[in-house]
Order: C-alpha cells, then structure tokens, then sequence
C-alpha cells in the first residue's frame, strides 16, 4: 500500500462487542494500516489474557488456582493492583470478587482501550477515537473545529439514545444494562445492582491538576456508580474532575452541571 491516507476507519468484533477505532490524521498508508492492526492485535491478546469466558486465559487460570499471579503476564498484576486501588477509592462498590469469581473486566476493557489511544498516540495518530462498546477514548478532534461526539444508549429504549454530547480529548464510559443486562453485582449485598438503568461518567484531559483523562478508571467509576444505586448521584458529586448521567430503573434521569454543558440539543 503506497501513498497517503486521510485517515481509516476500522471495526472489529472482539472482547464480546463492536470496537471502532477512527484515525482522523493525514498519514502514510501503511503505517496508518499498520497502526490500526497493531491495535486489534493489542485488544486481541487482552481478550485472551483477561477474559472470564475463556477457560485457558490467564484470568480464568488464576481464578481457578491452576497459576499463581507470578505465572501471569506483568499485565495481570498491573491491572489486580490498580482494581485493588480502585476498591479502596470507591468504599468498596468497585470489587473486581463481587459476583463470587475473580472477574476484572470493570477495569480491564477502559484499560486496554487507553493503552491503545496511547499506541496511536506513539505511532503519530494525534486525532482518533476508539469506541468499545460504548466506552470512548478520543484525541485531537475529528476535524479543525469540531470536538468529537458521543452518543449515550439509552438503557430502556432500544436503539436509541438519550444524550449526545461534545467532547475534546478525554474519556466516555458507560455501565448499564443495555448491552449485557443486570451484570454488575452489588458487593454489600451479593446481589444483582437493580436500582439504576445506566450511569455514564466522563473525563477530559486537562483536567483538575492538568490530569489527562483515564479511560480505565472512568470505567471503573462508572460500574462502582451502578453498584451503589440510587447514592450514586451523590457520590459522583464528590468526584472531582469527573461529569456523569444517570438513568435509575424507571427511566428517570440524573446529570450533573457540567455534563449538561457538554450535552449537543436535539431534535424534538
């Protein structure tokens, strides 16, 4: 492949979920290729490294007490760690043992999409955005003067969506019921979290301190906010730095100030 490329598009099933990675810069075409599929093979090896469905992953291995986390890749440590930081940080609602069974996969899918927008970012991709499963990283912008947008899926209404907004470079995460039904479990009471539909957090780089937005513990946020329930709204107040939209069972819906500030208005 000769020349040059304004950009590619590329979409993939993998991890259990549509994952799209949209390389918005002006490149050579085979390092563009190259890049993007660099990527897939990054996403690719965290599925079979971390996931639970797998009875040979490395996760599943270690749940089963066939390895010993030494005989794990670094990555497995790295992310045990940092979910372990997590639970302290959330009072507990983010509990990587909540469903009885060493399950990671709160962090995990935020994390490995921030590791890959940092791929891009090495490999000259200053404007993508990499959309798994609803969680969205994004850099730069899509074009000169317009900001990426996201779209929230609304939990209750199939196909469709109940807040758009515009974001610069940052993080979207959504826990919720709309992809995987009641999967998140509440670890004070063992059983499934009911109270709240969804909950989408958000985070942009430049934040508090200048902090660049993480989309794995955006993540992580979000799953901890469905746990609690209806406290959420609440306790992601206190999170600085960080804009979130709640929708509970019954379809009423929450947002904070500045997620209402990023929303884009709508067609009646």
């Amino acid at each position: 492949m000769t020349g040059r490329l304004p950009g590619l598009r590329r979409v993939e099933h993998l991890m259990g979920m549509v994952i799209g990675v949209d390389v918005r810069d002006d490149l050579e075409a085979g390092a563009l290729g190259a890049m993007v599929g660099e990527v897939f093979e990054w996403l690719d090896w965290v599925e079979a490294t971390f996931s639970t469905y797998r009875d040979d992953s490395a996760v599943s291995r270690l749940a089963a007490g066939k390895v010993t986390l030494a005989d794990c890749p670094p990555e497995v440590g790295e992310v045990l760690a940092r979910c372990e930081q997590l639970r302290v940080a959330t009072d507990g609602f983010f509990d990587v043992q909540a469903g009885g069974r060493l399950d990671p996969a709160g962090l995990v899918k935020g994390w490995s999409v921030e590791r890959a927008s940092a791929l891009l970012v090495a490999r000259g991709a200053a404007n993508h955005s990499i959309n798994a499963g609803g969680d969205v990283r994004t850099r730069g912008a899509p074009e000169p003067g317009r900001p990426w947008t996201v779209g929230v899926a609304h939990p209750l209404q199939r196909d469709a969506l109940c807040a758009v907004i515009a974001v610069g470079p940052g993080a979207v995460a959504t826990s919720g019921i709309a992809e995987r039904g009641a999967h998140v479990v509440n670890p004070r009471t063992g059983t499934a979290a009911l109270e709240l539909a969804s909950v989408t957090v958000v985070s942009l780089d430049g934040g508090p301190g200048g902090r660049a937005a993480d989309l794995g513990t955006t993540d992580a946020y979000a799953t901890a906010a469905l746990a609690r329930g209806l406290d959420a709204p609440a306790w992601l107040g206190t999170l600085e730095g960080y804009e979130s939209y709640v929708v509970d069972a019954g379809g009423f819906a929450w947002q904070s100030d500045g997620f209402a500030r990023l929303a884009v208005p709508q067609p009646a």
